[in-house]
């Protein structure tokens, strides 16, 4: 294969590891900086060109994008996206993870346990979200760092309130507000999720009185087994912000796993030297497995033509659809097709015929929308708990993106445990 590894630092630990993989596995590889491509944007005929000059035809892109080069660098990813290049991480899953507000809305709506996190935009709204969370103390984070910078610890009210106002001047960051897990104190796992599952995990310890584990901070790591629980919630985060590879955070809560952060491009050093797995040598082979699946917008495909469009809903008791099979149904006579059923935990692909419908089941189908409106009716066209807006109300149906409009938005939820106690990691 011709792989092509963005980055600006090709002698980062990460870069080097990944480039040495693809070369032992006999790929010819290449570490571009994303800054130095142009992108032309000519009708029908999407190109990018590398120090003024064209590319040869690849056949993989490795995104390894910096925090500070995150627009440039996705519009390049997007541009080779649009090529019709297998790029290992899409744009828009970078830009989601990378987006601390985005990614905590994007989570919230699936079955994953969270910090209680609240975003104010006014000094007002200080006081009643550290209020809504228990008291202080609380973190502080900036909406876009890496490597524990924009993480603050604020011991009290007042303290809480004037680094919030101090961010948020002019010229400021935005800023959320997150429950400080006390029993997780300087201490989290860093899950490394490669192609829908945990190959590799760690333990980050922070040394003395320092509350950020990163090992850019002098962390120490260890290497950990994890538990069933936690393996599936770092699979699952990473899924649902449509990432292949990433490293995904969690802090130990007395209720189970509690996802701080999903990393598009995490760090290599830390994980391979805490385990002795080799990270780099997954990566370029999950490439290989995918690479002939490159990224479509399957929204915008399947709802080119009117009258047909994508419809999530959970299915209720007392639905047409309930304790039926699909063959039963005969939804494909009436223009629709199920294309995944979500039962809890369970993801059932490309259902047949003989599959039942229970109550509880969430449908994933494609069709006529007049039929999708007809087989999930909505009471007087308001949204329910168990009803999510539909995706022709969302600004981003793939992340499940969706706008804030009060002043101060609660974003964090404790997880709802449905198995037994946890057995720990």
């Amino acid at each position: 294969m011709k792989i092509v590894i963005l980055s600006r630092g090709p002698d980062l630990y990460s870069t080097r590891r990944i480039r040495e993989s693809c070369q032992q596995r006999g790929h010819a590889v290449r570490v571009l900086n994303p800054l130095h491509f142009s992108l032309h944007l000519e009708e029908g005929r999407p190109n990018l060109l590398y120090r003024s000059k064209p590319l040869e035809p690849l056949d993989a892109v490795i995104p390894r994008i910096g925090a500070s080069v995150t627009a440039y660098g996705t519009a390049v990813v997007r541009q080779f996206e649009q090529m019709g290049v297998f790029c290992l991480a899409s744009s828009q899953a970078i830009v989601a993870s990378r987006d601390k507000l985005r990614s905590c809305q994007t989570l919230i709506r699936h079955r994953i346990g969270m910090p209680k996190t609240v975003v104010v935009r006014r000094p007002d709204g200080v006081l009643p979200a550290i209020e809504s969370m228990g008291g202080p103390p609380i973190i502080i984070k900036l909406l876009e760092g890496a490597q524990g910078i924009g993480v603050i610890l604020a011991d009290s009210t007042n303290v809480a309130q004037a680094i919030v106002e101090t961010l948020q001047g002019p010229g400021g960051k935005d800023v959320l507000l997150q429950e400080f897990i006390a029993e997780s104190r300087g201490r989290d796992i860093r899950a490394f999720v490669i192609g829908g599952r945990v190959v590799a995990a760690m333990r980050r310890s922070a040394r003395g009185d320092e509350y950020r584990s990163n090992v850019h901070r002098g962390g120490r790591v260890d290497r950990v087994d994890l538990d069933p629980e936690y393996a599936r919630t770092a699979v699952q985060a990473a899924q649902i912000l449509g990432l292949r590879v990433a490293g995904v955070d969690m802090l130990e809560g007395r209720d189970g796993p509690l996802v701080t952060e999903v990393n598009a491009s995490p760090g290599l050093e830390g994980i391979e030297h805490a385990t002795g797995i080799d990270v780099a040598d997954a990566i370029v082979q999950h490439v290989e497995e995918e690479e002939l699946f490159a990224d479509v917008d399957i929204r915008q495909r399947l709802t080119l033509k009117h009258g047909y469009g994508i419809r999530e809903f959970n299915v209720e008791e007392g639905s047409e659809l309930s304790y039926k099979t699909l063959g039963e149904l005969r939804l494909r006579d009436r223009d629709v097709v199920v294309l995944s059923i979500m039962r809890g935990d369970q993801t059932i692909p490309n259902p047949k015929g003989d599959r039942r419908i229970l109550p509880g089941d969430r449908l994933f189908c494609f069709g006529s929308t007049g039929t999708l409106k007809a087989l999930a009716p909505r009471s007087n066209g308001k949204h329910t708990q168990s009803d999510p807006p539909s995706p022709e109300h969302e600004e981003d149906e793939r992340s499940g993106e969706q706008r804030l409009s009060a002043p101060a938005a609660h974003l964090g939820q404790k997880p709802r445990r449905t198995t037994g106690d946890r057995t720990g990691t």
